[in-house]
């Protein structure tokens, strides 16, 4: 129940950091709906200037900086080791505004357990460097235009 209330915070923040028209629609999904999504990964909601989902990783992924997101992680379950800034080694455009690479040299890690919450600024690199057994999480990123 207490993930669902961070839950529900996290879309609120992102809905007021962001300038949506008061003529938006209310999104609701309902709770075996997140429960399905947060198991195998997915979107939860999404406007033109944010986006939810669901994450599961059960191993370490590649290197992301996103130009024009900001992402926001909330930990339901597991435990990681995420590295933030630095430099990004093997960094390649995969998408407008997206790069990928395969490691992080320097920047700051985080363990990262059930509760904990960050935010990555737009722009900033960041990797899942390890993930013991797995980690389920909320992302919630909010688009710069």
């Amino acid at each position: 129940m207490k993930s669902l209330l961070v839950f529900a915070t996290l879309l609120a923040m992102a809905v007021l950091l962001t300038a949506a028209a008061a003529t938006s629609p209310v999104t609701y999904v309902d709770h075996n709906k997140v429960a399905e999504v947060l198991a195998k990964g997915g979107a939860l909601a999404s406007g033109s200037d944010y986006r939810v989902t669901g994450n599961r990783r059960d191993g370490k992924g590649m290197v992301e900086v996103h130009n024009k997101e900001t992402d926001i992680f909330y930990v339901i379950d597991g435990e990681a080791t995420l590295v933030t800034g630095g430099t990004v080694v093997g960094g390649k455009t995969t998408a407008p505004d997206q790069i990928r690479g395969t490691e992080v040299q320097g920047g700051e890690t985080h363990h990262l357990a059930k509760g904990d919450f960050i935010v990555i600024p737009a722009g900033t690199p960041h990797w899942f460097k390890e993930v013991p057994k797995s980690i389920n999480y909320y992302t919630v990123k909010v688009v710069k235009p």
